[in-house]
Order: C-alpha cells, then sequence, then structure tokens
C-alpha cells in the first residue's frame, strides 16, 4: 500500500527527528507506528486480593501449620530471631 502525506517542511523535519531519536528510517518509524498494541496487561488489584486468590488452592492441612503471629513476629521468621515478646 502506498500512502501519500502533504507535510509542511517542518512537520517533516518533526517527524523525521522523532525517528532519528529512535535510531529507525523515517519509514521503519512509520511502520513501527502502525504496529498492533501489546495485550493490555491485567488490572492491579489490592495486595490482600492477590495473596487470597494465590493462597486459594492450598490445602487445609498445610494452611493448619502457617504461622498466626507472623506480622508481629516478621524478624524470627525471616531472620531466626528469638521471638519478641507482644
Amino acid at each position: 500500500m502506498t500512502l501519500t502525506l502533504q507535510l509542511s517542511d517542518e512537520q517533516a523535519a518533526a517527524l523525521q527527528a522523532k525517528a532519528a531519536a529512535e535510531g529507525l528510517s523515517l519509514e521503519a518509524w512509520i511502520v513501527k507506528l502502525a504496529e498492533p498494541d501489546p495485550p493490555a496487561t491485567p488490572p492491579r488489584q489490592h495486595i490482600a486480593r492477590f495473596i487470597a486468590e494465590s493462597m486459594k488452592d492450598v490445602p487445609p492441612e498445610i494452611m493448619a501449620t502457617m504461622p498466626t503471629d507472623g506480622a508481629s513476629q516478621h524478624d524470627h521468621y525471616i531472620y531466626g530471631w528469638q521471638k519478641r515478646e507482644v
């Protein structure tokens, strides 16, 4: 397909500069512009929802062994320090 555009010298120079800034010829830059957009990334979600969704398939017997004081005793579980009195 051939496409002809009528551009002012300033417009043509601006397009040429944008192409050069990306290290492309004007033709390659325009072809790149015509490529379809990559698929959209999934929307962000709250971390609590992400964790709940990630943990939904963990068997109940494994969940029963998880610490219930993880937030208050994180240094113990991460670094092996003595548990703090809370």
